[in-house]
């Protein structure tokens, strides 16, 4: 059977902004489809973990402005990678996934998006080390691996709305372009799992709620240092 998600290209913004329009979409979920946005940033910033603790990321990176995500995972730096998110909502089946099997699902895509475009890569089927709290220094379980080194990591939010994933690609193979990957993560899931696309136009109501969430949380240094 065939399904319909919707896809948002919502080209360069700030940081606060990119925060809120994704707890916007999350907000949404219930709404309607799958949402797969894909997007990047004004300027070098860096995000971190929900539950990170500001005091513990400053001193990790001199980007500014540093944003807290409405997802978990760690430090990101932003400003040449390529960024998208992906919305799940409730009654999708992507949904009941246990957070190991989803995150798998969704890099297991991104590995079959640069697959299509001829780049081999591979899920990291065990951890490399680490610095504590930086998400790209080292690897996860099912991170995504080229030429051995993670290119792409993502953190998830699962909640009455829906699901929210939040991913990054960084140090990109150089033969690929940002639209030719944006185009192959789309068929993927079209031959894949028969999904048609339909474009998302952000109305009145969702450019509110992001604007309102801009200036409410992602902009304030009480949200973003709050623990």
């Amino acid at each position: 059977m065939s399904e319909t998600w919707l896809l948002l290209k919502s080209g360069a913004a700030a940081s606060d902004w990119n925060m809120a329009l994704d707890e916007t979409l999350l907000e949404a979920a219930p709404l309607g489809q799958p949402v797969l946005r894909f997007y990047s940033w004004l300027e070098a910033a860096a995000s971190f973990g929900y539950f990170q603790k500001y005091a513990d990321i400053e001193p990790m990176t001199g980007l500014r402005p540093l944003v807290r995500r409405p997802t978990g995972g760690g430090l990101v730096p932003h400003k040449t990678d390529w960024t998208y998110s992906l919305v799940i909502p409730p009654a999708h089946s992507w949904y009941a996934l246990r957070a190991p099997a989803s995150y798998r699902r969704m890099h297991e895509w991104v590995g079959d998006a640069f697959g299509g475009l001829g780049i081999e890569t591979e899920l990291a089927l065990c951890c490399q080390p680490a610095a504590p709290g930086q998400c790209f220094a080292g690897a996860e379980k099912f991170d995504l691996l080229w030429s051995g080194r993670k290119i792409a990591g993502a953190a998830q939010r699962r909640t009455r709305h829906g699901l929210l994933i939040q991913g990054s690609v960084q140090s990109q193979p150089p033969t690929v372009a940002r639209n030719d990957w944006q185009q192959a993560m789309c068929d993927v899931v079209s031959r894949q799992q028969g999904v048609n696309w339909l474009a998302l136009e952000l109305d009145a109501a969702l450019r509110d709620r992001a604007d309102e969430l801009v200036r409410a949380k992602y902009s304030q240094d009480s949200y973003n240092q709050r623990r």
